[in-house]
């Protein structure tokens, strides 16, 4: 019968295990990774006839400096891929859809949001016109075509139904079939020649 070998002491065991590669740290300083997480840049825009100066990220999107930082939530958020236009405002009145526009990208610029188009209480032609018609259902969409009329008729006092349907393209609306948004912006149309 053979002999067993001796039973090790603890030390002696552990001395006997190959020693693990120790892997290196990162030397990672948390205040300044915070510090390199919230850098921040002085903006300075004008919205709806306000002038604003902001701090932001550079990463901010325009349309979260104006639903989270000012609080004008009428600008929605629907497919964050510019598809539906729900984000639609004017930027030095031109429509862009704020969801692909950084806030920086704005700095120095004029913003008119949906909630600009009111003056003293009194609803804009447009804004009438869309209720006046039915030219919303759920309302989702509706500020984005808003501003896609105003745009259109600064340019373009009598649309043609050609001219609506290429100025409203970038908008989507998944309620109403449309008919009543042509009739809206039509009316719309006529109130502003009244006026």
């Amino acid at each position: 019968m053979p002999k067993k070998a001796p039973k090790k002491s603890k030390s002696a065991r552990k001395a006997s295990k190959p020693a693990k590669a120790s892997t290196p740290k990162l030397a990672v300083k948390p205040k300044q990774a915070a510090d390199a997480a919230v850098a921040r840049v002085s903006i300075s825009l004008t919205v709806n006839g306000k002038h604003c100066a902001v701090s932001v990220e550079p990463r901010l999107l325009l349309v979260e400096l104006l639903r989270e930082q000012l609080d004008l939530t009428g600008t929605h958020v629907g497919c964050d891929t510019t598809y539906c236009g729900a984000c639609t405002v004017l930027m030095n009145g031109a429509s862009v859809k704020s969801c692909t526009v950084f806030a920086v990208q704005a700095d120095g610029s004029e913003i008119l949001t949906v909630e600009g188009l009111e003056k003293n209480g009194q609803l804009h032609p447009i804004q009438k016109a869309f209720g006046d018609s039915f030219g919303l259902q759920c309302g989702y969409c509706t500020p984005g075509l808003m501003l896609s009329t105003y745009q259109l008729l600064s340019q373009n006092a009598k649309p043609s139904e050609k001219d609506i349907r290429k100025a409203i393209a970038g908008n989507t609306c998944r309620c109403t079939g449309y008919q009543n948004i042509f009739k809206a912006i039509q009316l719309a149309a006529q109130s502003a020649k009244g006026a």
